[in-house]
This record gives C-alpha cells, structure tokens and sequence, in this order.
C-alpha cells in the first residue's frame, strides 16, 4: 500500500500550478472585459483582486498548509474549522454547481474545437446520423463526458497530465498575446490602436452601456468572478509532494500571475485593438469577442510587417483558429480537473456511511464508484437538455439559473470558516499569512463583503431590467440547494443514531 500511495503523490510544483492556472484563469476574461469596459476594466480587475482574489489565495495557502494530509478538501477545512453541518452544505452547493458546469460545457466545447478546425463556429450544421445540430452536440457531449470519467478514475497523475495541457495551451496564447502585441506596437512606431489621450481613459468605459451605475456595478461582478476556481484545489493537497511548501508557493505564484496577467492582457488587447473600430459592431458580442480580438491580432501583425491586405487576413485567420485550439484544450484541462476535485472533496470528507451503497467507497486511492455515477448522471441530463424538447431545455436554464449564486456562496462559506478556524489552537498551522487576529477579522471580513455584494448585485439584476423570473430563480437555487443538503445530512445523523441505538439494545439483550 505504501508504494501506492508514493505513486499517488507526485504532483509537484508545475503541474500543481498549471492546475490552478487552469482552473481559475480565463483566457477569454480579458478581450472580453476590453470588449465592456476598454481599459477602465484595469482598475476594477486590480481592486477585485486585493479586496477578493489576494485575501482570498491567501487563506487557501493557510488552509492547504494546515490540512496538508486531510484527503477532504475544502470539506475538511470547512468541517474541522466550524463543523460537519456547515461543511456538508457549503461543499455540496459548490459540488451541484459543478455538475451543472459539466452539463453545459460538454455541449459548447466543440464550438472552439469548431473554430480551430474550420476558422468559425459551424457547430449549428454538425450533423450525426441524420440528426439536427443540436442532439448531435449533445452526443458528442455524453460520449466526451464517458471519456473523461473513465480518464478521472485512472487518478490524479492522469488528470494532471491533462490539465497541465490545457494550463501550457492558455500559458502559451498569453506569449502569443504579449508578443504579439508588442510587435504591432513597434511596427507601428510606439502608437497604441486605442490612445491613452488621459489618466480618464482608465477610469470610463468607451461603452456607453457601461458609463452608468448599474453597468459599472454589473461589471465589478465580472471581475470579481473571473477570479473564482482557486478553491478545487484543495483536493489535491492531500496529493502534493511536500504539500506544506508546494501547496503555498504554487498558490502565491499562480494568484500572482493571474491578478498580473488580467490587468496586462487587457491593456495588451488595446495596443492592437481599436475600441471604436472594432468593438463598438453589433457582429461584435461577449461569445465571439475573443475570436475577433485575436483574429484582429493576426491581421495586425501582418499589416505591420508590410504584408498585403489578403495575407494579414490569412494570419488573422490562423490566429484565431490558434486561438480555438488553445481555448479547446484549456476546457479540457479544466474539465479533467473540475469533473474529479469536488466530487473527490464531496466523497473523502464526508463519512462513508452518508452515501448509500458503495457510493462512498475509495479505490486505488479514487473515488471509482461515484466518478461514474456522476459520469452517467451527466450524460443524462445532457442527453435529456439535447433530446427533451422545448420544456426540458426551458427547465435546464432555470438550473443554470439556479447555480448562478450557488457557485459562488461556498467562497463565503470559506471566508466564514477562516476566522474559526484561525482561533482553534490544536489546529496547527505551518504557514500563517495573517499573523493577527485583527488581519485574519479584515481579510474575513472582505471577502465574504465583496462576494456577498456580486452575489447580490447578481440576482437583483434581472429584476431591475424587468427580468423578475431569473431573479426569483436565482434565489431559489442556493435555498433548494442548501435544504437539500440539510435534508441528506439529517437521513445520516437519523440512520447513526438509530444504529447507535440498535447497537445498545444488542448489548443490553447480550448482558
């Protein structure tokens, strides 16, 4: 067994770092927030990072350190730092959240994969055995989801060596990105497509839509949320070469990256991008921004060197597949890692006895049984949303609706802990980042505010514009979500008393 478990636990520092890197950094945050807020969208990204992203990266390096050998995750900080109940609720919600990630993204992922191969998205005349697009998506979704179940059950050298293709594949559009920007800047004599005429070009958004109160507040939650994910690491603590010193620099690291990489690339984006020119076209939208930014790379960087108009295309063309590629590659890392961490948190943090069956049974060090379960569970609902109907479809977007918050409360759920856990002396901890109480309260404090005040902000939204439906969705979800983790602990805390009682009357029957 001890050979097993050194083989396990490999992870070393870069695979554990491209890891998060994949998990939390979206490429397509940055042309994105250009595309809303041009380089107004720096200042926000640079306060969403201090007043939730650093915090936030910091208390998991404290978490991770303390709880080096706990398989759980963010279950067994959680649990150990305040209790089972608290920690069974907070996971769950984050885990179904999960799950309804899956069943969207196996459906869209062929739409980068689309570009890649073909230069656009042609996914709306993919057909399979005379079938329409849409069930043929959905297909190809259940087929890709049995794939990458049977690869999380193989373990975690397995997956990390998928996502570490997803985390090179974005790591490498990011050079592409800088450099590519940098040569357009030279070749066009140190111009940039968007100008800096005043320090107020960093402070209102060119998109009108975005210049009041409510597009501003609407876009602090972007932001916000582009920096979400760094939590699915804590499954992997548990699997880390020397966790107590890994685990803290991979995360310091990777935050640091990724805090500097969103404010540089979207002031990149502007070098070669011209807001007006290009961003202000109804052709323009959030889905396809990033394709259009990086083909507009290309084609400026063929201009630069002189070349004509039809060959800057041609390179603005193959950019943009690049881009597909990269794109696709990186949902395939973050799938791998997203589809085995919070199910492998859910699973070795809870008691066995919580789950019926084998549900609960680890294998090879991997939670085998439920993997596929979740797999099948899945598959069904992407088969149901791709087969159902109008009804079924219209019912799935109320559960996307209803994950909207619940993705994110867990994050409070872990700020919530964090002073808790700060207070409990027998919990040792080797890494301290807060060194006062009055800090460990400040950095509580923030970002349970700040996400607090995006999950807010999210759900009252819809209302304001006349969307009261999504609103009252959204607030159903993490009520639903939590009762039903309520419901599932209670039948475990009935099921062990009861047993416990049966135990004493064989006792008192035996005596």
């Amino acid at each position: 067994m001890g050979a097993n478990e050194n083989a396990r636990k490999k992870l070393t520092l870069i695979p554990v770092i491209l890891m998060i890197f994949t998990s939390v950094f979206g490429f397509t945050n940055m042309p994105r927030a250009f595309y809303l807020m041009g380089y107004s969208a720096i200042p926000w990204y640079v306060v969403s990072g201090i007043t939730f992203f650093i915090l936030y990266a910091f208390m998991m390096v404290e978490y991770g350190a303390a709880f080096k050998k706990e398989k759980g995750g963010i279950y067994s900080w959680m649990e150990k730092s305040v209790g089972p109940r608290y920690a069974f609720i907070g996971t769950f919600m984050w885990y179904a959240s999960n799950v309804i990630w899956m069943v969207t993204i196996s459906s869209t992922i062929w739409i980068p994969l689309s570009n890649a191969l073909f230069g656009s998205d042609t996914t709306s005349t993919w057909s399979l055995f005379g079938m329409g697009a849409t069930k043929t998506l959905g297909l190809l979704g259940v087929l890709w989801m049995l794939v990458v179940t049977y690869i999380a059950t193989l373990g975690i050298k397995q997956i990390s060596k998928v996502a570490s293709v997803g985390g090179i594949a974005v790591a490498l559009l990011n050079v592409v990105l800088l450099v590519g920007a940098v040569t357009v800047l030279i070749a066009n004599g140190g111009h940039l497509a968007t100008p800096v005429l005043s320090a107020h070009a960093f402070f209102q958004s060119p998109n009108p839509s975005y210049q009041i109160p409510i597009g501003m507040l609407s876009f602090v939650v972007f932001a916000i949320f582009a920096y979400g994910g760094l939590e699915v690491v804590g499954g992997l603590v548990d699997q880390t070469e020397h966790a107590e010193r890994t685990m803290p620099k991979a995360i310091i690291i990777s935050a640091a990256i990724i805090a500097v990489a969103y404010s540089l690339g979207i002031f990149l984006v502007g070098i070669f991008t011209n807001w007006h020119a290009i961003m202000d076209s109804s052709k323009v939208n959030l889905a396809n921004v990033a394709y259009v930014v990086m083909q507009n790379l290309g084609y400026q960087i063929g201009l630069g060197f002189g070349l004509g108009q039809s060959t800057s295309l041609i390179i603005g063309a193959w950019v943009a597949r690049l881009m597909g590629l990269s794109m696709f590659l990186a949902l395939i890392g973050a799938f791998a890692t997203l589809g085995y961490a919070p199910l492998k948190q859910l699973i070795e943090g809870t008691p066995a006895e919580l789950w019926p069956g084998n549900v609960g049974k680890i294998t090879d060090g991997v939670p085998k049984t439920a993997l596929w379960i979740q797999g099948f569970l899945v598959a069904v609902m992407i088969f149901l949303m791709s087969f159902g109907g109008e009804g079924v479809s219209k019912f799935f977007t109320y559960l996307i609706l209803m994950t909207n918050v619940a993705m994110t409360i867990p994050y409070m759920f872990l700020s919530g802990a964090f002073v808790p856990f700060k207070k409990k002396s027998e919990i040792i901890k080797p890494v301290q980042m807060f060194k006062s109480m009055k800090s460990v309260w400040i950095a509580a404090i923030a970002v349970t505010f700040t996400v607090g005040f995006a999950n807010l902000f999210t759900i009252i939204q819809p209302a304001l514009t006349g969307d009261l439906t999504s609103t009252v969705w959204m607030i159903v979800g993490p009520i639903f979500f939590s009762l039903l983790a309520l419901a599932i602990y209670a039948r475990y805390e009935y099921r062990e008393k009861h047993a416990v009682v049966e135990k004493g009357k064989k006792k008192v029957i035996l005596h």
